[in-house]
């Protein structure tokens, strides 16, 4: 496991949110479950974290209460090897109560942030009218980011 694993507090639907996670990234798992014993605040049995990987990466799921919320200070990167991998996430990840943010930035259901881009994005928007293009986007167009840095 490696030393640094995203934490996420959620109020009561970490469960709901890993089955989420794990139906929108391929190559991804549960890898263990808490529950709670005698001693602990709430119904006893209840799920308190869920262990999980999107496709590799290490998460940890919290029932936490609703105490704390997402915000805009953090965000996850899904890098994408083309528009077809750019729509799926963002649709996946809009849906169902998601929201579109900006740039490439969404705001899935549970209220995470993610930034669905292409791999090569500091590339693509460094000519400075394509980076202009980019700032009128939602979901990113990596061909008319391609025209736009050729303008």
């Amino acid at each position: 496991m490696p030393k640094i694993t995203p934490f996420l507090w959620f109020d009561n639907n970490a469960e709901e949110a890993v089955d989420f996670y794990l139906s929108v990234f391929p190559n991804s798992r549960r890898t263990d479950q808490l529950r709670a014993t005698e001693g602990v605040p709430g119904p006893k049995d209840r799920v308190l974290t869920i262990g999980f990987e999107l496709d590799g990466q290490p998460f940890t799921a919290l029932n936490g209460g609703p105490q704390h919320q997402f915000n805009e200070a953090v965000s996850f990167v899904i890098q994408c090897k083309d528009q077809a991998e750019i729509d799926h996430y963002w649709t996946k990840l809009t849906g169902d109560g998601g929201a579109e943010i900006a740039c490439g930035w969404l705001k899935d259901r549970f209220g995470l942030r993610w930034q669905v881009v292409p791999v090569n994005i500091g590339a693509l928007v460094r000519p400075p009218k394509a980076m202009q293009a980019m700032l009128t986007m939602k979901k990113l167009d990596i061909a008319a980011l391609e025209a736009a840095g050729k303008a």
